[in-house]
């Protein structure tokens, strides 16, 4: 019954998606959601927003099953993944989303902060070089060195 009342949700969702506005934080998107998924993926990541991790995960998966070649929802869902503390799904999300877009700033961003939470600080510093050749000193550089140095690293 959820799962029909999700995608009865999904559906009238996405007849809006021609009108409405994209609405991503930073860090979260590389601009190349599809049209017919970005109001699912807004209302997931309103959803992620609000600190309601188990309600996101369902939208997400769904989300990433109706559109497997998008990056964005491929990270959200690692990021939801984290946030409930399943690091083993989280990178396996992420390892999609960096297949699809090898230069996903919140990706490498995200991933990065799970390698800290995991202790594997090598690989986040990795991940941090490599988003500093890509965009400089970008909002994700900053977040994830900022996180390394929390960690001491």
């Amino acid at each position: 019954m959820q799962h029909a009342l999700i995608s009865l949700a999904i559906a009238v969702l996405s007849c809006f998606s021609i009108v409405a506005a994209p609405a991503f934080a930073a860090g979260t998107s590389d601009g190349t959601t599809a049209a017919a998924s970005e109001a699912s993926y807004t209302e997931a990541k309103a959803t992620v927003d609000a600190g309601n991790y188990a309600a996101a995960l369902p939208m997400l998966v769904m989300l990433t099953k109706d559109a497997p070649q998008d990056a964005n929802a491929w990270n959200l869902l690692g990021f939801t993944h984290r946030k409930l503390g399943d690091m083993n799904e989280a990178a396996k999300a992420y390892a999609v989303a960096l297949k699809i877009n090898p230069d996903h700033l919140g990706t490498l961003e995200y991933q990065g902060e799970m390698y800290i939470q995991t202790g594997k600080l090598d690989m986040a510093k990795a991940n941090l070089a490599k988003l500093k050749s890509i965009c400089g000193n970008c909002e994700e550089y900053g977040d994830l060195e900022k996180a390394l140095t929390a960690a001491g690293a």
